[in-house]
């Protein structure tokens, strides 16, 4: 289970939330996700699953593995 920095940008602005409410929803740092997403540091295996979890669970499908896709389930809740 993997994810990649563009993804989790992407995700990210696909749900319109901030890095604070990824951070609060993976209980992990902002600096973490800030850190992670310019691609100066890749967080540890359970922090990257964690961040994983917090946009699947808003509703984000990553399609094809390891590819940048990725689609918003549209039962899912955004952060509007």
């Amino acid at each position: 289970m993997s994810l990649t920095p563009e993804q989790c940008r992407a995700a990210r602005v696909f749900l319109r939330i901030s890095q604070k409410q990824l951070a609060d929803a993976a209980g992990v740092s902002v600096r973490t996700i800030s850190h992670f997403e310019a691609g100066d540091r890749t967080p540890v295996r359970a922090t990257v699953a964690a961040l994983r979890r917090a946009l699947e669970d808003a509703g984000i499908e990553f399609l094809d593995g390891d590819s940048p896709g990725l689609r918003l389930h549209s039962r899912a809740r955004t952060g509007r």
